[in-house]
């Protein structure tokens, strides 16, 4: 196969690559139909038909794939993405367009590629693709740039984590607005969490929407209770509460795992705005029987699974490419329960509407030795926080110091 060019200056990513189509003619001679599907996408193999074209249409469709993998030779090296993580599809006019896995959107989205451009051509022989990289830049609000300046609250701590997770593959202009668009919204959520206990059930609603519903009631059914996986996302109280409300034969049934806050009054006021929203709260110290309890009794269990955990509680996996401090609660819950666990995030959209979806339970993995199966859960946990940050950037809880270091053992004197 021959190699094509890919640019890696900003601003300019593309990937070219050309595939003779008598290949994808043995291929589809000699190879099982299981087996072309792990490549090629069901929407693929349907648009290439049966007729004599389907070897030429398939090969400029796997060109494509090519094409996309050379934008990212660094993740394709280390097997992070494959072929198989982009296919080809159509669009209403039938302009061809690159649909990501989620493996493949986790890397745009350190790569802070909005999307992928592409375009196929063949002739008798050969088929080709040329792959263009679309860069995201993060619209700031005036707010934003204002509050950064102005109310630098933790500045560095937030510069440093995006620069754990950008700084290999952005620029720091695009770090900086990053930054400096959590700050604006760390400023929209102040007149939010005055207002909301003010609104009535129907204005909430209005507000907020929830996306793959299904996905809860499903795994709800199963009669185990159901684990959520989340962080601090978006504007938490109005996307659950509309989440509760869309799914009403689970109210009174959501518990959420939290640590208390400090002053009193403010956690107090928390806990009240909780339990009106419909949500019971359970400590997050010391209440894994109380929450084997309510997952036992079908319950819902709410965990933000995206704060720094210690030697006592935690167990060191990767969160973006570094290790973290993480809490192996959530793995030795499921395990011991078998309950689904289903990672889960909200954000706000430009329109100021907010947004709660949840996403498909994780496949978690079963091993001979316990701790290397928590090991690997908790990591599969911090992976889908990784491709839910990566959406929303700027709305996530980067004041948080995230990975901090574990304090060193201390030998035992002879």
């Amino acid at each position: 196969m021959p190699e094509g060019p890919a640019l890696s200056t900003p601003g300019a990513r593309c990937g070219i690559d050309s595939v003779e189509i008598a290949r994808i003619e043995r291929l589809l001679r000699e190879t099982p139909v299981e087996d072309l599907a792990k490549l090629f996408s069901a929407e693929e193999l349907r648009e290439s038909g049966d007729a004599s074209g389907r070897a030429a249409s398939l090969a400029a469709r796997f060109a494509a794939k090519e094409a996309c993998l050379k934008l990212f030779p660094r993740e394709t090296a280390l097997n992070l993405i494959t072929a198989a993580d982009f296919s080809v599809a159509r669009d209403a006019y039938g302009a061809p367009r690159i649909q990501c896995s989620a493996a493949a959107e986790a890397v745009l989205g350190r790569h802070r590629i909005g999307a992928i451009a592409v375009s196929l051509t063949h002739d008798r022989a050969s088929a080709s693709a040329v792959a263009l990289a679309e860069p995201a830049q993060m619209p700031v609000p005036l707010a934003g740039k204002l509050a950064y300046h102005l109310l630098p609250l933790r500045r560095r701590v937030v510069l440093d984590n995006l620069r754990r997770v950008y700084g290999a593959t952005v620029s720091e202009d695009e770090i900086r607005r990053i930054a400096q668009a959590h700050y604006a919204h760390l400023w929209r959520l102040l007149p939010e969490f005055i207002v909301f206990p003010w609104l009535t059930p129907a204005q909430r609603m209005a507000r907020a929407r929830v996306e793959n519903l299904e996905a809860i009631v499903a795994a709800h059914a199963r009669g185990k209770g159901v684990i959520i996986v989340t962080g601090h996302f978006g504007n938490w109280e109005v996307s659950t509460a509309a989440g509760i409300a869309s799914f009403p034969q689970a109210r009174g049934k959501f518990y959420f795992v939290r640590r208390p806050f400090k002053p009193a009054w403010l956690d107090a006021l928390i806990i009240r705005r909780f339990r009106q929203a419909g949500f019971g709260v359970l400590p997050k110290s010391g209440s894994l029987d109380a929450i084997l309890e309510r997952l036992a009794a079908g319950d819902i269990v709410v965990f933000p699974f995206d704060q720094h955990a210690g030697p006592r509680d935690g167990v060191r996996v990767e969160f973006f490419g570094h290790s973290a401090g993480t809490f192996r609660s959530v793995a030795l819950i499921a395990q011991a329960s078998g309950a689904p666990v289903l990672p889960a995030a909200s954000w706000r959209e430009s329109s100021g509407h907010h947004v709660l979806r949840f996403e498909a339970p994780l496949e978690l993995v079963e091993r001979e030795d316990l701790g290397e199966e928590i090991r690997v859960n908790t990591r599969l946990c911090n992976a889908a926080l990784e491709r839910m940050i990566l959406r929303h950037p700027e709305q996530w809880w980067w004041v948080h110091r995230r990975w901090k270091d574990w304090p060193a053992k201390k030998r035992r004197r002879a």
